[in-house]
């Protein structure tokens, strides 16, 4: 029977609830392999039990891990690299790495270990990258396990809590050839035994090693690197809370080192320290210098002896990242940066160069006071003498200052013989209109993050091969510039506000162009026509309007390969049109038609063949042509030959219309019943009754026009007959304007109406839809056939007024 629960009882299951389920935790983030473990900052007590076996990196850093026991990791055979930094781990399992002997890189800085783990590290034969310094042992004594790890290149190890350096304490190292050994020791040493760092073997030395009550440890280390591989020395925090005053020196043994670089990185440092280091340097292999963050003031009590007399010969000297200015002068002259062939003074703090700092920069090739004060009147004086210093300068930065004026900028480099590098970005150049005059051998210019304008482009120089306008507010472009600079081959204007490409932009021998982020919508095909060397192209981040002219020179550059775009697809977003909005160029994929004008051509041309080739056999099929033609002659005939104000006379009973194989039925049979009448009927044939000499379809129209009736003989033979077709056309366009009763059709001989031709098609209407009179073969029922016909053509009485031309056709007929 479980006791009654007491109240710190509930509280102490809640706790381990609690704490249980932050050890399970969420799952931790893996990459799309499982090879990949993320369970960085997850609040993790324990390492999860759920990780996959065949992870080859797992962070477990920034967490609450406080133990490492010997199944956390085992069965993980493939593990390269554990980051267990920044936890609360006070203690390794003696086999909690016994699975993973594959391990290289392991990170246990910063947690609370009591004691070097060195029974736990002892299976990791392939360790090459071992950090386990920050932590709460106060002995940095390395276990005999240490000598097995002949592939460790980085160690780093030591805490606050190291207070004192034993002679034997990297013994075991003395067979392991390291890239780099890091040591952290408590604010102030308070003991280092002379040959302790005579076992290492490295080629990199960083000692965060306070020594403000022991300064006289220096020496002693000194002198136990000598004749050892070491190239780079880095002293973190040497004197960190008070400022040498010693009068021994306590660089001594510099000079005999195989280093090359040192650093110095925060610290308190006085003249006379620097003065100790500084002559130390000129009498070593010494040729990189970096002072970085430290604390610089005057001494007291300076020892002005020998001052000036310190000049060392150095490739790069950095100064960087210190409040005092004074540090240029320490010594109260520059001749110390004489011998300097790059010197970079960044974040100084200093707003004035004297004139007497450019005379001792003779050697300087690079020259960086970037990050400082500087203003147009306080780089440049006029009071100074320019000419002939600084003989061997070729790059010059000063960027991140306070700037206005670009012709301040060129007459201070007019008289540079060899400069060919200026950097002048994060000022406030450009806004100003001036004339400058730069120094001719400059090829790169950098003004990125200025004030530039159109009118800028007139103080540019055009000797240049790079120029860097980006980020400038920049709207619009000088055309003429670029004509007159006919060796820039790259040009950077990332991040302004340019509107537009200008399609007459000439600039041969460009190679390298990045428009990305601006305001311009539009590229096309001729856009960088005359553009012939662009090889690279940046132009991302723009309003694009997506239309035929982009993907038209998106698809001439992908079949000419040139010129790259750098940052496809990448930022390339269409803005117009609406429905576009946001979509991604490279998506934009119009119909080929749409914007192949060639293709589009084609199809409408071929299109159109198709069409009149339709319409043609369509007009063969129907004899449309014959119906045009007989169209055309209609009005030539009724229109073109009328006078004006002539009206429609009829001179005729009737018009006939027949084939010339019935001529002798309509003479014997037709005139003969129709004219012998008393009053005769005045009746119009083509072989009496036309005007010689004119144009036949004048005549028929003519006549159809000036008679009442008009009578087609209807055979086989009138079939056949073209000129019968065209009576009949115009006769039916005649009766389409006053009537069809004027049409009589007789039929001489039987016709199959659905036999007939297309362009007949208005006989074969008529004969549907109009009586007839067809000529009987028996004699005895003619007489009521001329009864008819008679009936139809009406009285043959007066005809109405008649004219002069109508007199003239009637005595001329035949």
């Amino acid at each position: 029977m479980w006791p009654p629960a007491t109240p710190r009882r509930v509280w102490c299951l809640v706790l381990l609830a609690l704490a249980g389920g932050r050890a399970a935790g969420p799952p931790c983030p893996m990459d799309a392999g499982n090879r990949t473990g993320l369970c960085k900052g997850q609040g993790l007590v324990a390492v999860p039990g759920d990780l996959p076996r065949g992870l080859h990196d797992l962070d477990l850093s920034y967490n609450k891990l406080r133990e490492i026991t010997g199944g956390d990791f085992a069965g993980m055979t493939q593990l390269r690299r554990l980051d267990l930094g920044y936890n609360n781990i006070s203690r390794i399992a003696p086999d909690a790495f016994l699975s993973n002997l594959l391990l290289e890189h392991l990170q246990l800085f910063n947690n609370s270990l009591r004691r070097i783990p060195a029974p736990a590290l002892g299976p990791l034969v392939n360790l090459r990258w071992l950090d386990m310094s920050n932590n709460l042992y106060p002995s940095a004594a390395l276990d005999g396990v240490f000598g097995g790890l002949r592939r460790l290149r980085e160690l780093s190890l030591g805490g606050p809590l190291l207070r004192d350096i034993s002679r034997g304490d990297f013994a075991a190292l003395k067979d392991t050839a390291l890239e780099k050994f890091a040591i952290k020791s408590a604010s102030s040493l308070r003991g280092y035994e002379a040959g302790a760092f005579s076992w290492l073997n490295t080629k990199e030395l960083w000692c965060d090693v306070a020594l403000d009550e022991n300064a006289t440890a220096l020496p002693a280390m000194l002198r136990d690197l000598r004749d050892k591989p070491l190239d780079y020395l880095r002293f973190r925090n040497l004197f960190e809370f008070t400022y040498y005053t010693g009068r021994a020196d306590p660089f001594a043994g510099l000079a005999q080192l195989r280093v090359t670089k040192l650093v110095f990185y925060r610290g308190k440092f006085n003249e006379n320290l620097l003065r100790f280091a500084l002559l130390n340097v000129q009498r070593s292999r010494i040729r990189v210098l970096e002072l970085m963050a430290i604390d610089f003031a005057r001494s007291p009590r300076w020892n002005s002896s020998g001052a000036g007399m310190v000049a060392p010969q150095l490739d790069h000297l950095l100064l960087k990242d210190i409040s005092n200015p004074d540090i240029l002068r320490f010594d109260w002259t520059f001749t110390w940066l004489s011998g300097v062939a790059a010197l970079s003074i960044i974040n100084v703090n200093f707003n004035y160069v004297p004139c007497d700092v450019w005379g001792e920069l003779r050697n300087v090739e690079v020259l960086n006071i970037s990050g400082n004060r500087l203003a147009d009147a306080y780089i440049y004086n006029q009071r100074c003498h320019y000419q002939g210093v600084m003989p061997k300068l070729k790059t010059f930065v000063l960027a991140t200052n306070q700037l206005q004026s670009l012709a301040v900028v060129a007459a201070l480099t007019r008289t540079w013989p060899q400069l060919t590098h200026l950097n002048a970005s994060h000022n406030a150049l450009g806004s100003l209109r001036e004339t400058c005059q730069w120094s001719p051998t400059l090829q790169w210019l950098i003004l990125h993050h200025n004030q530039v304008t159109a009118a800028t482009f007139g103080c540019l120089p055009t000797t240049l091969e790079y120029l860097d306008l980006s980020y400038s507010q920049l709207d619009r472009l000088d055309m003429d510039y670029f004509t007159r600079s006919p060796q820039l081959r790259e040009l950077r204007l990332s991040g302004n506000k340019i509107k537009f490409i200008p399609s007459e932009w000439r600039c041969p021998h460009l190679e390298v162009l990045a428009i990305d982020g601006n305001s311009f919508g539009v590229i096309n095909r001729g856009s960088f026509v005359n553009m012939p060397r662009l090889v690279s192209l940046v132009a991302g981040n723009n309003p694009y309007h997506c239309t035929c002219d982009l993907y038209l020179f998106l698809e001439e550059t992908r079949r000419r390969g040139q010129p790259t775009l750098a940052d496809w697809p990448h930022n390339w977003i269409c803005y117009h049109p609406e429905p576009l909005l946001d979509t991604a160029v490279a998506a934009y994929s119009p119909h080929p038609l749409e914007c192949n004008v060639p293709a589009l051509v084609a199809m409408v041309v071929a299109s159109t063949a198709v069409v009149v080739v339709a319409c043609a056999v369509l007009c063969w099929k129907l004899d449309a042509c014959w119906y045009l033609r007989a169209t055309y002659r209609l009005v030539r005939a009724k229109y073109g030959g009328r006078r004006a104000g002539t009206a429609r006379q009829c001179s005729y009973h009737a018009f006939i219309s027949y084939s010339c194989a019935d001529a002798a039925w309509v003479r014997r049979e037709l005139l003969q019943r129709l004219e012998d009448t008393r009053p005769p009927y005045r009746l119009c044939i083509h072989e009496r009754d036309f005007t010689p000499g004119r144009w036949i379809i004048d005549n028929i129209v003519e006549n159809i026009e000036r008679s009442s009736k008009v009578i087609f003989v209807l055979s086989r033979s009138f079939v056949d007959s073209e000129w019968c077709n065209y009576e009949l056309y115009f006769a039916h366009q005649r009766a389409v304007g006053l009537g069809s009763e004027d049409v009589i059709l007789v039929v001489k001989e039987p016709i199959d109406a659905r036999g007939l031709p297309r362009r007949f098609a208005r006989l074969r209407k008529m004969l549907g839809t109009k009586t007839y009179l067809e000529w009987p073969h028996e004699p005895g029922r003619r007489p009521f056939f001329w009864l008819q016909l008679r009936s139809l053509l009406g009285s043959p009485g007066a005809l109405g007024p008649t004219t002069g031309e109508e007199e003239t056709a009637v005595d001329a007929t035949t």
